[in-house]
């Protein structure tokens, strides 16, 4: 029979920290796994990891899940009944630069993970996707229930990639999937090469902020707190046969359902540090998209939930995290 062990991949990563975080404060046992690399300063991924390995219900592995023996026994061992699959190699523009990280990482390693799941009774397998799938469509607000064929960037092409694999073995293998497009999640503990984190940074040291479309960017800013919350509340609504054209696979949007202004959210920014940015308005980039605006209904719908957080009340607490763990 599967362990009642939940594996949260991606572990000491933004997300995946905060819901093992959640779910050890219910009472859950937790084998959390990262590869802890160095795309940003592992100092922070292992002051996250710090934090978790406190609790006696967590255990961490360090590992690559492209490693396809490895992740094999790993879910031999466990034989986990549910997996909170967060683990990627993330980031639109870095994509660009490094396609082949995205190739080990999220096919591959996503791959890996199917198969451990497929081998070993997982009872639900919820994967991290992402609003960048909706690429070049001009729709809003985005729907589950749109088309996802033009993505505008090889990050973006993988997270697709993930939903089809995920559907395949799903239909194939009746294994119980859920995917979570997730929309700029932004909060404590966040990743340094997002724009939240990013803008704060600058701000405080007198250097300029890229605001490429010259500013005129529209993303719906969803809090960490929201996020969390909700998977926490998918993992026990597992799908069943016949969701999705006979699969027990299902896809949510997860976002705010209210698409902030780039310009509005750098203000917020500036009244709560007290300093004004410098601002380098720069043209488009190759990869991004002018807007992202998630429609929720699916959430409400099934599980009675959708993100709350007001975008002033996320910075100030994104704001006071930054200036207590960098001391400035």
């Amino acid at each position: 029979m599967p362990d009642q062990t939940i594996l949260v991949t991606g572990a000491a990563g933004f997300i995946g920290f905060h819901v093992a975080r959640r779910l050890l404060a219910e009472g859950r046992e937790i084998v959390g796994l990262d590869s802890l690399n160095a795309y940003y300063d592992p100092a922070l991924k292992q002051a996250r990891l710090d934090i978790l390995r406190a609790d006696p219900r967590f255990r961490f592995v360090q590992g690559d899940l492209a490693d396809r023996v490895a992740t094999a026994e790993l879910f031999a061992k466990h034989r986990f009944g549910v997996v909170v699959h967060l683990a990627a190699q993330a980031g639109v523009r870095h994509s660009i630069e490094q396609p082949q990280a995205y190739v080990d990482a999220n096919l591959e390693g996503f791959g890996n993970v199917l198969e451990g799941c497929r081998h070993n009774q997982c009872r639900h397998l919820l994967y991290a996707s992402s609003s960048s799938v909706y690429g070049a469509n001009t729709k809003v607000p985005f729907s589950v229930d749109d088309k996802t064929d033009h993505p505008v960037s090889f990050y973006a092409a993988t997270k697709k990639a993930n939903e089809m694999m995920a559907y395949s073995y799903s239909h194939l293998y009746q294994l119980p999937v859920t995917g979570l497009r997730f929309f700029t999640i932004y909060g404590s503990w966040g990743r340094p090469d997002m724009a939240v984190f990013l803008f704060t940074k600058s701000i405080i040291e007198g250097t300029p902020i890229k605001l490429f479309n010259h500013g005129r960017m529209r993303r719906d800013f969803t809090h960490i707190g929201d996020a969390s919350r909700i998977v926490w509340r998918l993992i026990d609504h597992v799908p069943v046969a016949g969701q999705t054209r006979g699969a027990p696979a299902r896809i949510y949007n997860i976002g705010n359902q209210h698409p902030e202004n780039l310009m509005d959210v750098v203000a917020l920014l500036e009244k709560q540090l007290g300093r004004t940015a410098v601002k380098d308005m720069l043209p488009m980039q190759p990869g991004d998209v002018p807007e992202t605006f998630a429609d929720v209904g699916e959430l409400v719908r099934d599980i009675g939930l959708k993100p709350e957080t007001l975008i002033a009340d996320g910075i100030a607490e994104f704001v006071a995290w930054y200036r207590s763990y960098y001391r400035v």
